[in-house]
């Protein structure tokens, strides 16, 4: 156990002390018993050569005291050198020690003034050699300075004492030389003992770095997925983990002395070589350092993924010693990466490819198609509907939807077609050296595919497709051009439709740019104020009088150029533009219609737009209030489209406007296949017959048949009827004969300016008498 407690000893720590004279102990312990056979043949030489010179009783007394404190100092080194010396063994064996050095010293200090006068000439040459020779032995104390003073000293001293005494010349110029030769001797064992002193704590700071570094390694190795591996000059596996045989699957037992390629090969059952770790084993074959090789590997039947560094270990000399390195499990990060990298290229709910990789595709397509001439086509396909099935039925529906035409769309197209989902609804097909009759009847095969009914979640839906058809390098010579041509078509095809495909043309550019242009002149038209409106008069069959204005929009270019709302409404409603042109009709047709009289109706068209916007029901208070118009004068139009896409925020706003006894009316009746649910989901004041009906019904029985029975539905859900686009006078004959209540068109008036409205509130009367004087005979049986 080391001591916790420090103190400080020459700058060092209580451990770093302690270690020391544990290991200079060591040292000193190891020469013991080379320094007890040297003092031992030296005692008995003395012993044999001045036997018959000197006293013999000294020489007794000075053999035995050398050997048995030799003998004793063997043994005691004999009993401490196996041992972990404790705090109390190290400062005993040190006393035991310096007392040994000292009995040593003191019993050969005495040889010389005791044998060094009575011998002759060369048994003094002898003594004084024999003393050099034993002073020389100060040097076996090195690690331990003060033994070898202790036991120096002592010796020195009887040999200078013994010369000086001798009283001659030569023996004081042996004193002298015996004096430098001592302090030689005792500077240098001193100079020794420091750098062995410094030698040995470099040992133990180097062993206690090592063991630090082991604990860390451990710890490092217990708490991350890093492993450390080592081979031996031959590329075997040494000092092998519990860490490294739990990852590579096999007992650390086996995996020692085996080489590397065991770690990924596998032990007990091989494992397959990959391309991956043939690299990392040709580059240790070749003692190059590598760093962050990612390897493939067969764990337990699973892939695994290692992350490998490693360098050679070189010695002093430059000869290989062996490998040691790093490695780690990367497989959730592998896998990770991998899902980022399928993310990047990849829609993650239709397993398509995305807007990325299809830049990518067609990228190559259209490079190969300017290279080679070899054509290539781009199907641009819309779904038309999903939106309504995505807001009715929700999200999750609507996302199981997009999954299933994804894959109808794979069992499609034929082979070597590349489909990717460009975002929301929209998808593309690329292919390559295709003829234009056989695109169109792929996109009519794909409109079809995707027009047949869904069964989601035991709901069943329908929706239908779009699509438009661009080539390269005919209409584009590169992925934006060929989108963009591919998109002008699409928009074409849905302009036109549901389930229609456009093929490209040049006019479509031109239509496209005169859209532009109309976009850019509309900004330009809201800011400076050049729109207009103009109220046509909804006239009673009845009595002819008006009982309704419809505002419509006018909008006539500063250069005089009057644009038709049929050009640029649709565009208005495709940038944004409508709801701020919406509020200002709103808020104009107010201002004005609250200058009629109080038992004429102002008619106001809403965008789909408007309807899908919180703010709507705020505008028309203000609207309302700013031109004092009562809510009862004033009745929103609406189409089919704003059923069609009913949401929270429509339904909302619909039923606030009700709420205000504002009038509501459905537009364009009888154009959609579901207008007859709609009156039942949401109950409407009135409802507009299509021109459509109206233009060909005193020519096709089956269009009349379509009016009576509007006419006659809406009489038993006590609903007004209006009938557009009137411009006969059979038309209105036969409308008031049918019993319908008002109508609108060229007969009586198109759209005039507010200024006109005072005539046509009075002049229309009158030509309602021209226009109704007596009923024809088949309409009066019909009235009665």
């Amino acid at each position: 156990m080391r001591p916790t407690v420090f103190r400080r000893t020459t700058g060092l720590t209580n451990r770093y002390d302690l270690e020391a004279r544990a290991g200079h102990l060591d040292e000193v312990l190891q020469f013991a018993p080379y320094l007890a056979l040297t003092h031992t043949v030296i005692a008995g030489a003395v012993l044999v050569l001045f036997w018959s010179e000197a006293h013999r009783i000294y020489l007794t007394t000075l053999f035995f005291s050398v050997v048995l404190t030799v003998t004793l100092a063997t043994i005691a080194a004999w009993r401490y050198r196996p041992q972990r010396l404790k705090v109390a063994d190290i400062v005993a064996g040190h006393r035991i020690a310096v007392l040994f050095a000292l009995i040593l010293g003191l019993s050969w200090g005495s040889m010389p003034l005791a044998l060094f006068p009575a011998p002759g000439t060369t048994d003094r040459v002898f003594m004084v050699a024999l003393c050099a020779g034993l002073m020389a032995t100060t040097y076996t104390f090195g690690s331990l300075p003060h033994l070898g003073l202790v036991y120096c000293v002592p010796l020195a001293l009887g040999s200078l004492g013994a010369l000086i005494l001798d009283g001659a010349a030569s023996s004081w110029w042996l004193a002298m030389l015996m004096g430098i030769y001592s302090v030689f001797v005792a500077f240098t064992a001193g100079r020794m003992g420091r750098l062995s002193e410094q030698r040995i704590i470099d040992r133990v700071r180097v062993s206690e770095q090592n063991e630090t570094i082991s604990l860390l390694l451990h710890d490092f190795e217990a708490n991350t997925s890093d492993w450390l591996w080592e081979t031996d000059a031959e590329d075997r596996l040494q000092h092998v983990s519990d860490r490294i045989g739990e990852v590579a699957g096999e007992p650390p037992q086996l995996l020692r002395e085996t080489p590397l390629e065991a770690l990924f090969l596998g032990v007990r059952d091989p494992r397959p070589m990959t391309q991956e770790i043939a690299d990392v084993l040709t580059l240790v074959a070749e003692r190059k350092a590598f760093r962050e090789r990612v390897v493939e590997v067969t764990i337990g039947g699973l892939t695994r993924w290692w992350r490998i560094s490693g360098r050679p270990i070189l010695d002093d000399g430059d000869t290989f010693l062996g490998f040691r390195g790093v490695g780690s499990d990367v497989t959730d990060t592998h896998q990770s990466e991998a899902r980022i990298a399928y993310l990047a290229s990849y829609d993650p709910l239709t397993g398509l490819a995305n807007r990325t990789l299809f830049q990518d595709m067609a990228a190559q397509l259209c490079a190969r198609a300017r290279t080679t001439g070899e054509a290539c086509a781009l199907l641009y396909v819309d779904l038309d509907g999903f939106k309504f099935v995505n807001d009715t039925f929700g999200h999750v529906l609507g996302d199981t939807l997009l999954a299933q035409v994804a894959q109808r769309l794979i069992g499609t197209v034929p082979p070597g077609a590349q489909v990717s989902r460009l975002g929301g609804d929209e998808f593309a097909i690329l292919l390559a050296g295709v003829d234009e009759d056989a695109l169109i009847t792929l996109a009519k095969r794909i409109i079809g595919a995707l027009s047949m009914p869904y069964t989601l979640n035991g709901v069943q839906v329908e929706i239908g497709a779009s699509v438009g058809l661009a080539q390269a390098p005919r209409d584009a010579h590169n992925p934006e051009g060929l989108l963009s041509k591919a998109d002008l078509a699409l928009y074409r095809a849905k302009v036109t439709g549901w389930g229609n495909v456009c093929v490209f043309s040049t006019d479509l550019e031109a239509s496209m740019r005169r859209r532009h242009e109309i976009e850019v002149d509309l900004k330009r038209a809201v800011a400076q104020g050049e729109f207009t409106l103009h109220y046509q008069p909804l006239v009673s069959l009845d009595d002819g009088r008006i009982h309704t204005f419809e505002a419509l929009l006018r909008w006539t270019r500063s250069s005089g150029e009057s644009v038709s709302p049929a050009d640029f409404l649709p565009i208005a409603e495709a940038s944004g533009l409508i709801s701020q042109i919406g509020r200002w009709v709103l808020m104009q047709a107010c201002r004005e219609a609250a200058h009629w009289p109080e038992d004429i109706r102002l008619a106001v068209n809403l965008s789909p737009i408007q309807f899908r916007n919180g703010d709507l029901i705020a505008e028309v208070r203000q609207a309302l209030e700013a031109s004092g118009l009562p809510p009862k004068r004033l009745e929103i139009e609406v189409t089919e489209s704003v059923f069609f896409e009913m949401n929270a925020t429509t339904i909302a706003n619909l039923n606030a406007l009700r709420a205000l006894d504002i009038r509501v009316a459905l537009d364009d009746f009888g154009t959609g296949y579901s207008s007859l649910s709609y009156l039942i989901r949401f109950p409407v004041d009135k409802i507009k017959i299509d021109r459509s009906f109206i233009k060909d019904m005193d020519s096709r029985p089956e269009c009349l048949a379509i009016i009576e029975a509007i006419l006659a539905l809406a009489r038993k859900l006590s609903i007004t009827v209006t009938a557009e686009g009137v411009e006969t006078a059979e038309q209105a004959q036969m409308l008031k004969a049918s019993g319908c209540d008002d109508i609108q068109g060229f007969l009586f008036s198109p759209a005039r300016p507010a200024a006109e409205i005072p005539h046509l509130i009075t002049a229309l009367p009158m030509r309602f008498c021209e226009v109704f004087p007596r009923l024809p005979v088949p309409f009066q049986r019909a009235v009665a």
